[in-house]
């Protein structure tokens, strides 16, 4: 059994060859050529599609038919995934944070964005225990991956530019509540 080396494309009965000649031309004047060789062979193409499939009958579809969209809006507090109370509690101010906005240097801005604390201030709904004993959860996640010369929650939040590390930081401090039970 032997395989055929060809390395030119196979020319069907209907084709001939076009090719472009480059006796002499520029690369840019030998890339136009080429681009205008396609341009005729896709012109070509497509009639000849055109041409094979006009007989075939298709339903137009009506799109409102196939999209749908939900009747309610979303629900603005997702499904929580902890049960303990404070990892329930950072779940939630992860979640405030995350909707209305992170800010540093206030507990709260005037466009409603709020820091690490704001959000569990705001969270814990004047319970100052709860929320000082997730505060306390949060700099101790903060001091295990960043080092303990860091003073509080506040510095840190402060410290970022963005929210994404702060965001990241609740997110593991509720983990690390829900895995002490707390």
């Amino acid at each position: 059994m032997t395989a055929s080396l060809r390395t030119t494309p196979a020319v069907q009965a209907d084709q001939t060859p076009r090719t472009v000649p480059t006796d002499g031309l520029s690369l840019d004047a030998r890339l136009a050529a080429v681009e205008a060789a396609m341009t005729v062979r896709l012109e070509e193409a497509a009639v000849a599609h055109e041409v094979r499939t006009a007989h075939i009958h298709t339903d137009t579809v009506d799109l409102g038919d196939v999209l749908t969209v939900p009747i309610a809006p979303a629900p603005t507090t997702p499904a929580q995934a902890y049960t303990s109370p404070i990892a329930a509690l950072l779940e939630r101010a992860r979640h405030r944070m995350e909707t209305r906005g992170w800010c540093a240097g206030a507990a709260t801005d005037e466009h409603g964005a709020v820091c690490m604390i704001g959000a569990i201030r705001a969270e814990a709904g004047g319970n100052r225990a709860l929320e000082a004993d997730a505060a306390s959860v949060v700099l101790d996640t903060i001091r295990r991956r960043f080092g303990d010369h860091i003073g509080s929650v506040p510095t840190f939040n402060d410290a970022h530019g963005t929210g994404r590390i702060p965001l990241r930081t609740l997110d593991q401090a509720a983990s690390l509540a829900d895995a002490r039970g707390l």
